[in-house]
């Protein structure tokens, strides 16, 4: 036999064993046993669960009904050769599950999914909150024959639980079926904040493909969605207090992320497990559209030539030395917060220009006022909006730059942003402040496009080359960290700024290169099987499965292969 036929039956061994799971579970066991779902299948709660469904969240049984709704609807077949056919000898013998019944631990909590996903980041921490026991016997009869079980501490742990429930089983002819009991997993995030940064503000996105985002990314466990809503652009937000800010500064009228749209998009998140941190409320820079409704509040605005003044265009910067601003800034920070159950909230703060605040004729009037230096007037600037978000019960996150380039103090309880390159990371954990990695060396979704800028004859993109899932996937959050310096990371997100995207090129751009990252914060560097994560292992067979069930659900996930090379694991490596 030849070693390429030695390989390929090693890899489809490996593959069925870890049944295609992502992220995959930290500990997992697996054997040969085929089983499949009784046509009555349901999930049941344990009889010692609450006294009664009135003691059940409502978001815990919407959570439950979807899971039972994708198990029913789902099409997906194994991905080899014949797909279902190559199982069906199996399926009419293979014992019935008719049921995953969930129960709580001694220390369990019950409160709603909503609840836990909006818990502060300490609390995010604690041991736990997310973890959940899941088994699926060989069933020989007795009383708990053709039971599942799932538990856990928190009904965000049984959620948990049940997005690892619907990816483990496959379709063919009506029956739903897996090839590997008995199964055993014991699993939780290896970080507390793993997230998914969505810039709608450079291009609009319909509430549709909003929520649609969501549901993937809950399927795959990440819990933050960092809403980047407004930039130079436009402002697409409706601020409760000033109402004028997106009637001038969004593209239309049409364009709009409404109050009522905001609360539907932070409550389907929640209801899936996934906070929402809504930023960028960009300051002091990326402001421009503030002008189209401010004009007295943003230096440099519009103004030519833009590379002057600015990263990108429009140029355009909030005067941080005017005591008017700070106060309107706050008043903005401060009505956007009221409305926002999540416990976190960002500043911002990439990439302000000097040069703006220096030819800018009222700035330079009110520093000469106060005789203060333009980084004295960043600094009061950044203390009184970080303190607006204190005062409103948001830990105060803030982007890399205005930490370790222009050097502003902040206090301890602050998260930053690392996200120019991942070496910075070192840097600020040398500082003593928690952090988050957004690497634009590893994770930026939108290196694809080439120059979005006109008139360059090269079109070459400054974040080329194109951040492969590879490339994401071989990331390690504790790279060059002392053990003690390892306790700051948080975790990480990949972001999506959209010069070059929008509704129509979203899932494409997206999925499944995010999977990459929702695994690399959750399983964290060792795999079940000891192979270390970032080496890649069989992650190529899995994030295909995932592919393919992303698209079985409506999600427009790119290819990653020919499908001929998908259907035989290995024949298409490099050898």
């Amino acid at each position: 036999m030849s070693t390429l036929s030695l390989l390929f039956i090693f890899l489809n061994v490996l593959f069925s064993r870890v049944a295609g799971l992502w992220p995959i579970p930290r500990s997992l066991s697996t054997g040969n046993t085929p089983v499949k779902l009784s046509p009555t299948f349901s999930i049941q709660f344990a009889s010692d669960f609450a006294q009664g469904t009135a003691g059940i969240p409502q978001d815990l049984l919407e959570a439950i009904e979807r899971t039972e709704m994708y198990l029913h609807n789902d099409t997906f077949e194994r991905l080899v050769v014949g797909r279902g056919k190559t199982d069906a000898k199996v399926l009419p013998t293979a014992i019935q599950v008719h049921s995953l019944r969930l129960t709580l631990t001694e220390k369990a909590r019950l409160r709603s999914i909503a609840e836990e996903a909006t818990s502060t980041i300490d609390e995010k921490m604690q041991e736990g909150i997310e973890s959940y026991a899941l088994k699926v016997p060989e069933f020989g009869g007795g009383r708990d024959g053709g039971v599942a079980m799932l538990q856990a501490n928190t009904s965000l742990g049984l959620l948990r639980g049940l997005q690892t429930f619907g990816q483990m089983w496959y379709a063919y002819e009506g029956t739903k079926y897996l090839l590997n009991a008995p199964i055993e997993i014991e699993d939780g995030p290896a970080f507390p904040y793993r997230g998914f940064s969505f810039d709608t503000s450079r291009n609009f996105y319909p509430i549709a493909d909003i929520l649609r985002t969501l549901d993937a990314m809950s399927w795959v466990k990440l819990n933050i969605l960092y809403w980047h809503i407004i930039d130079s652009q436009s402002f697409p937000l409706e601020v409760e207090a000033f109402p004028e800010l997106s009637a001038k500064g969004a593209y239309s009228s049409e364009e709009v992320y409404s109050l009522k749209d905001v609360d539907t998009i932070v409550k389907y998140a929640n209801a899936r497990g996934i906070d929402v941190i809504m930023v960028e409320l960009d300051s002091p820079g990326h402001t421009t559209a503030v002008s189209f409704a401010h004009p007295e509040h943003v230096a440099c605005a519009n103004k030519s030539p833009w590379s002057r003044y600015a990263s990108e265009p429009p140029a355009g910067q909030l005067r941080i030395a005017s005591n008017q601003t700070v106060a309107f800034v706050k008043d903005m920070f401060g009505s956007v917060a009221k409305r926002l159950p999540g416990r976190m909230m960002s500043s911002g703060g990439d990439e302000v220009n000097l040069a703006c605040w220096e030819e800018d004729e009222e700035t330079s009037e009110e520093l000469r006022a106060k005789n203060q230096t333009i980084a004295e007037a960043l600094n009061v600037f950044v203390e009184e909006v970080q303190g607006e978000l204190k005062e409103n019960g948001k830990t105060p996150f803030i982007k890399s730059d205005m930490i370790l380039t222009h050097n502003v103090p902040v206090t301890n309880d602050t998260v930053a942003v690392v996200w120019q390159s991942s070496e910075d990371a070192v840097r600020m954990a040398q500082r003593g402040i928690r952090f988050i990695h957004q690497p634009s060396n590893f994770f930026y979704l939108d290196c694809r496009g080439g120059e979005w800028l006109g008139n360059d004859v090269l079109g070459n993109s400054w974040c080329d080359p194109f951040k492969t899932w590879q490339r994401a996937y071989s990331f390690d959050p504790h790279a060059n960290l002392t053990t003690e310096e390892t306790r700051l990371v948080l975790g990480g997100q990949m972001p999506l700024w959209s010069e070059q995207s929008s509704g129509e090129n979203l899932d494409s751009i997206v999925w499944p290169r995010l999977g990459a990252g929702a695994e690399v914060f959750w399983t964290g560097e060792v795999l079940p099987d000891e192979v270390n994560a970032t080496s890649g292992g069989n992650a190529f067979l899995r994030l295909n499965e995932l592919r393919y069930r992303l698209v079985d659900r409506n999600v427009r996930a790119i290819a990653l292969q020919p499908k001929w090379c998908v259907l035989r694991p290995g024949e298409c490596d490099l050898n």
